[in-house]
């Protein structure tokens, strides 16, 4: 009676969660081997992958190269049949320049006043610097499993901007800290180059993932203006990406994310159901790939860009042996577009753990 109960819940299950439990239990290529279909834009031989031509002069070289990005004439860009608005970009990153954005996602975004998931169960002064409590422990790692985590590698996500409240679901007015600037230009030079002129990047979560995350079934609709970009930039480790369509059941597409690539979801992907289920090594088959080794390129002096030093390098080439970073950033209002009023309690605007894992 209890396994026939059991295959009548395995035929129920939805084209989508079917394929993310099977990823999430897939170890990576060669075995077994994934169903077909599964997308690698560092080759893409796929028949629904199809090269994107970019206007190269809606965004000037020296803004890319404010960025740390290579001019636009140099990206490597594609679209999926079927999925009009999904825009991918092949790590535009000019060498040595993502460091810089790992180095922010580990020491400076992860401070105070910025929000992370730490905040629920330890004091203020505890959060307040979480580069600082972690760095000598990561730094001195050794390969005992059961050595204690650092708060760094307990990290699970971090708001920017606007504060996603994770119980209720919505931004508000009263719930916001400055944009870092740094991450506004990147957001910007990449909306920009994908025709979005008018992008503002308000909202930001980040993701640290680790070889046993991932990040279930979901869509990201709070924004109060989805005329706007999503925008997604990847970072260490690989993962699989799974797009689905606008109803849960729908079917999803699968596809490999490498450090240095971007996501642009728009139009009628901006609204469609994603998930991550699974953190792979890199296709590399060393500790870090290839691209985190490269020397800082040369960059104007006014550059957004910061040299890491090699003292804060091996805390987080340390950290991404075994991890992934993801930066999210969106606009959240339209131009003139303020948030409607509502009451909103302090129980409300308090970030939980617990919800949040509930829904991803």
């Amino acid at each position: 009676m209890a396994a026939a109960a059991a295959g009548a819940v395995t035929r129920e299950e939805d084209a989508f969660r079917r394929l993310f439990r099977f990823y999430r239990r897939w170890e990576g290529p060669p075995q077994p081997p994934p169903p077909p279909g599964l997308i690698d834009f560092s080759r893409p031989a796929a028949r629904e992958v199809k090269s994107c031509s970019l206007n190269c002069s809606s965004l000037s070289d020296q803004d890319a190269y404010r960025a740390g990005l290579r001019p636009v004439s140099q990206w490597k860009t594609y679209g999926l049949d079927n999925y009009p608005g999904f825009t991918f970009i092949q790590d535009p990153f000019l060498p040595g320049c993502q460091r810089h954005w790992v180095k922010q996602c580990l020491k400076e975004y992860t401070q105070k006043p910025n929000v992370c998931n730490l905040d629920m169960h330890m004091s203020f002064k505890e959060t307040a610097d979480l580069w600082e409590m972690s760095q000598h422990q990561i730094r001195n790692k050794c390969s005992n499993k059961y050595q204690p985590k650092s708060l760094l590698e307990k990290l699970r996500w971090v708001t920017l901007g606007y504060h996603y409240n994770w119980n209720s679901k919505k931004y508000s007015a009263d719930h916001y800290t400055p944009f870092p600037l740094d991450l506004a230009f990147l957001s910007k030079q990449v909306a920009k180059a994908c025709g979005f002129a008018d992008f503002q990047a308000e909202a930001g979560i980040l993701n640290y993932y680790h070889l046993d995350s991932s990040l279930g079934i979901h869509v990201d609709e709070s924004e109060l203006d989805h005329t706007q970009p999503l925008l997604s930039f990847s970072f260490g480790q690989s993962s699989i990406f799974l797009l689905g369509g606008q109803k849960r059941e729908d079917a999803p597409v699968a596809m490999f994310l490498h450090s240095g690539d971007v996501m642009i979801m728009s139009g009628f992907s901006r609204l469609l159901y994603h998930a991550v289920p699974r953190i792979l090594p890199n296709p590399e088959g060393k500790l870090l790939p290839s691209c985190m080794e490269l020397p800082l390129h040369d960059l104007p002096a006014d550059s957004i860009i910061q040299p890491c030093s090699q003292d804060d390098w091996q805390v987080c080439a340390r950290y991404l042996q075994t991890s992934r970073i993801n930066m999210t950033v969106r606009q959240v209002l339209a131009a003139s577009q303020s948030f409607p009023a509502e009451i909103e309690t302090k129980q409300e605007r308090t970030v939980t753990v617990n919800s949040y894992q509930r829904e991803h």
